[in-house]
């Protein structure tokens, strides 16, 4: 007689086995999504077709981290140094954005996502800045998900613009510089509603941060893949939770804190 063959689990119900014995997810998970243009040219196939194709894995990432109860997911959508790319490339960006977010918005809105945007709209061309405003707008109500796009973002800028709004508080009058301390400083940033990445992914194969969060990232685990963006699905991102949940946190010398829960 034949016996029962066993299937084997899935990479998302291992995943969420592992949550079942105690292991946390990342509430905070950033993203650096880098290889759409690598990916194109694999395929003898214009940038642009990586970025539509890099859209999908958007997508993928957004219902995986909702269904398992992620609270934040930051994503390295466009870089202050990116408006060196050239402006042909750059405009056909800002209009893939647009009507990406108009094309899922109303899937988004039934999946309770909320929409944030890190960085400067000014430097939007007044299309794109109407567009995402809006979708902030028609997603300000919901309570699960935060997706955060960090648009036209640079993380020295983001400094050093909190650097100027806590000197004008001082000059103010409403601060004093001897109570100056790191929370003042988070509280200054753009992402002051939220706690700091658990976890960065970067893809692609690239081993840099790229001016990304760097004072939000001090104590982030960061998992880094070869695998290019437009190819970093679901089964990818479980992945990368799954070798999360087998790190011991560390957060400097006085104090320590496991993933896995007492």
């Amino acid at each position: 007689m034949i016996g029962t063959v066993k299937r084997a689990k899935t990479r998302k119900e291992e995943l969420e086995a592992l949550v079942e014995q105690g292991y946390a997810l990342p509430r905070h998970v950033a993203l650096i999504m880098d290889g759409n243009g690598r990916w194109a040219k694999r395929r003898g196939l214009p940038r642009v077709a990586g970025h539509r194709e890099g859209v999908k894995s958007v997508r993928e990432i957004v219902e995986a981290a909702g269904e398992l109860k992620i609270d934040f997911i930051t994503l390295y959508t466009f870089s202050k140094e990116n408006w060196n790319r050239p402006a042909r490339e750059v405009s056909t960006l800002m209009r893939l954005l647009v009507s990406t977010l108009r094309r899922e918005i109303d899937e988004l809105d039934r999946k309770n996502v909320r929409l944030q945007i890190l960085g400067d709209m000014n430097d939007l061309p007044e299309f794109a800045a109407e567009g995402l405003q809006d979708g902030v707008n028609r997603l300000a109500h919901n309570t699960g998900l935060t997706l955060n796009l960090a648009l036209s973002y640079g993380s020295r800028n983001e400094i050093v613009n909190a650097i100027k709004n806590i000197a004008r508080q001082v000059q103010d009058g409403d601060v004093f510089v001897e109570e100056i301390d790191d929370q003042l400083v988070s509280r200054n940033m753009y992402t002051r509603n939220m706690p700091d990445p658990d976890l960065l992914i970067r893809t692609s194969g690239e081993q840099r941060i790229s001016n990304f969060l760097l004072w939000q990232l001090a104590y982030s685990e960061i998992y880094l893949t070869d695998t290019l963006w437009p190819d970093f699905r679901k089964q990818a991102f479980y992945e990368a939770l799954i070798n999360f949940t087998g790190r011991e946190r560390r957060f400097g010398m006085i104090s320590e804190q496991v993933v896995k829960t007492a």
